[in-house]
């Protein structure tokens, strides 16, 4: 994404104003990184501004967005989407392009995948969503479209998952399925 482009841009307004939040939203909630400090996160997002705008995207669309951990081999924070549900700005979406293409009828908006890479950000992987499930209980109403293999992706399926009975469930379907699924984000910085 290039932070010259007015679409990918943030004013210093909503810079600063997306700053408050996430920091608030770290601060509250520091059981999702122990160990780590807003001013070191706070650090790494000026030194990546152009990230801003994909966190702004996933504070848009309900995702609710915090560092839930640090990539040891990068240095980079790992940002994720925190909201109880899955992002209501993202659900009621087909798996990819060509899934929402092959619909005859009942078309969804949007596709998870196409969103993603508009907002600049990668679906969660079964591993990862398996993860951030340990941080907190989320998707107890709804389920999130997860990154899928190829071998499953070129059969026409697409995996999806959420929490229910206290455990972490991972489910296939067809990738033109859509209902409340949606799709968690995540953002390295």
């Amino acid at each position: 994404m290039n932070g010259k482009d007015k679409k990918t841009s943030l004013t210093g307004e909503q810079r600063e104003q997306l700053l408050a939040v996430l920091e608030a939203r770290f601060e509250k909630h520091m059981d999702r990184h122990v160990g780590m400090a807003w001013a070191d996160v706070r650090q790494k997002l000026g030194a990546n501004t152009e990230k801003l705008w994909s966190l702004h995207e996933m504070e848009r669309t309900g995702g609710e967005p915090d560092v839930i951990g640090q990539d040891t081999r990068t240095g980079e924070y790992v940002f994720c989407d925190c909201s109880a549900e899955t992002p209501s700005g993202r659900r009621n979406v087909c798996y990819d392009r060509e899934a929402l293409d092959s619909r005859k009828s009942h078309k969804p908006d949007n596709a998870a995948c196409d969103m993603a890479q508009a907002m600049g950000i990668e679906l969660l992987t079964e591993e990862e969503y398996r993860n951030l499930q340990k941080l907190e209980e989320f998707d107890t109403k709804t389920s999130s479209w997860v990154a899928t293999p190829p071998t499953i992706r070129e059969l026409g399926g697409a995996l999806f998952c959420d929490r229910r009975y206290d455990t972490v469930f991972v489910y296939h379907n067809g990738a033109s399925s859509y209902g409340v699924r949606g799709f968690r984000g995540l953002l390295k910085v």
